[in-house]
């Protein structure tokens, strides 16, 4: 069988069975089995799948056609032009949560010690920086790839998510750079409820994607969602909002004054996460998407370094 007309079979099935983007998912399988990359496919169209490898391509077309994402089968997504392993344990990366990373680039690289409160140092030198919630530790080793001189946390409740991390920190070389860190939200690092524990504050940056889906959203949630990737990272939550209101008065506690919370949100979250945040938090900016849908929120903490 040529590599055509295998594209095209699998293009027919996973299109039979409903599959988002199956061209993407046919393409993405074969490169897979070949180790080979989508430029290849299109100058070789005639070159020959082995049966060995067709059969191999085929139960990989089969396995997608159940639901199953791409990501989970190949064990790779790219994320910040970094290659990440995923597991059936972590939260596939978003291109949507690379506006967390731009955002905090952003703040970290235009904000000086007498203005924002966050040291305008190259390379990150001096910002420390906790990304909670960190799964796959997508967002801390892509900051981590673009602030080598800063300290860097991830935190997860899951001590399989953070071993997933720890296995992307050591394939990508960063294996000093982030500090993993097992706990529920920020209560291993300032301990919970102690907003007014001056001596715990030590970051500039909290940033986090937390699970957000309310569970009556459940029915908009992709099937491949839904069914395969850990609930425990995206929602099915009572309200939806119930991370953000634990989340909040923690990082309160956990940043220098004028240091930043940046967090992803639903699409229809804002409003709510707004009003969580109180007087104590300036400069607060909601960030849209490519799509123009409300993406991130940026808070300061108020008040600044002496």
């Amino acid at each position: 069988m040529q590599l055509r007309q295998a594209l095209q079979a699998a293009l027919a099935q996973l299109s039979d069975e409903h599959v988002p983007s199956p061209q993407l998912a046919a393409e993405l399988l074969l490169m897979h089995v070949l180790g080979r990359d989508r430029c290849y496919l299109y100058t070789h169209p005639e070159a020959e799948l082995s049966p060995d490898a067709a059969e191999r391509y085929f139960g990989l077309i089969r396995e997608r056609a159940t639901g199953k994402p791409t990501q989970y089968i190949t064990g790779h997504q790219e994320f910040w032009g970094l290659d990440f392993e995923v597991t059936p344990d972590v939260l596939i990366p978003r291109p949507e949560t690379e506006h967390l990373v731009e955002a905090v680039l952003e703040l970290a690289g235009s904000a000086g010690r007498g203005s924002a409160g966050v040291p305008a140092a190259p390379r990150g030198a001096g910002l420390r920086i906790v990304d909670v919630g960190t799964g796959s530790g997508c967002i801390a080793l892509a900051l981590a790839s673009e602030l080598p001189r800063a300290t860097i946390f991830g935190v997860d409740v899951s001590r399989a998510a953070l071993a997933v991390a720890a296995r992307n920190a050591a394939r990508l070389g960063m294996t000093e750079r982030v500090k993993w860190v097992e706990g529920d939200l920020l209560a291993s690092l300032v301990g919970a409820g102690d907003r007014d524990r001056s001596d715990r504050a030590q970051f500039d940056f909290v940033v986090s994607n937390p699970p957000y889906v309310a569970r009556d959203e459940l029915d908009r949630v992709q099937r491949e969602v839904r069914e395969f990737e850990p609930r425990l990272a995206w929602g099915g939550l009572e309200r939806g909002d119930e991370i953000y209101r634990r989340l909040i008065p923690q990082a309160f506690a956990a940043l220098q004054p004028g240091g930043y919370l940046v967090v992803e949100i639903g699409y229809n979250a804002a409003e709510r996460v707004r009003a969580l945040l109180g007087s104590e938090w300036t400069s607060v900016e909601v960030r849209p998407d490519l799509a123009g849908i409300p993406r991130v929120v940026v808070a300061r903490k108020a008040g600044a370094r002496g």
